[in-house]
């Protein structure tokens, strides 16, 4: 290898964190920072890594999409029956982690995870693409196959059973929505000492109260 591994660094130097710049809803914080994301036309901003635990404590991370964003938390879709599914039902908690590598920003995000009304699992499987609906009845997610061919079938099979363009939403895939009680916000900084912004939901009152805390690097 030309370059050790070890030897890879970079130095942040593009925008600095400070408690002046944290609003008092984390909710607000992050749409400022996707907005830029956003403006900034980084490739694929809604990308995210959702990390679960299963029964046994076991963790798994993978990249999702998230689909939407409002006071209620953060929105996902995908097949129950999946391996992230199963462990859902099995711990309902987990976290997400955005990282913007481009602006030198991450964010991380915990808390409980339920799923979304059944009126909201069809408005958005409805508003997905043909292929996109029809790859959802047809795959197992997760499950062991024979290869991409039988992947095909099960496609040819589901297009033939839902004639060609199903408007029904499965059963076995929905929307799941992450509903947050943690944030931490995460700002690249030289010689590594990075910028550091938690929030923590207070339980007491009707109203949400986020505690604001800086993290060491």
């Amino acid at each position: 290898m030309p370059t050790a591994i070890a030897d890879l660094r970079k130095d942040y130097t593009m925008a600095t964190l400070d408690e002046a710049d944290a609003l008092p809803n984390p909710f607000d914080l992050f749409a400022r920072w996707f907005d830029e994301a956003l403006k900034a036309e980084l490739p694929e901003p809604n990308a995210m890594t959702l990390a679960t635990v299963n029964a046994q404590g076991r963790p798994a991370a993978r990249i999702v999409l998230i689909k939407g964003v409002d006071a209620r938390g953060f929105t996902f879709f995908t097949n129950y029956a999946s391996r992230k599914g199963q462990e859902l039902d099995a711990n309902p908690h987990a976290a997400l982690l955005f990282h913007w590598t481009e602006l030198e920003r991450q964010v991380r995000i915990e808390g409980r995870v339920e799923k979304v009304s059944e009126a909201e699992s069809d408005a958005y499987y409805r508003s997905r693409p043909a292929g996109s609906r029809l790859g959802a009845w047809a795959s197992p997610q997760s499950q062991v196959i024979e290869s991409r061919d039988a992947l095909e079938a099960r496609v040819h099979q589901a297009r033939a059973e839902q004639q060609g363009d199903p408007v029904d939403r499965p059963p076995f895939w929905g929307g799941y929505r992450l509903v947050p009680d943690y944030f931490e916000f995460w700002q690249g900084r030289p010689s590594r000492l990075h910028d550091r912004l938690a929030y923590t939901l207070s339980a007491d009152g009707v109203d949400p109260v986020w505690a604001i805390a800086r993290l060491a690097p």
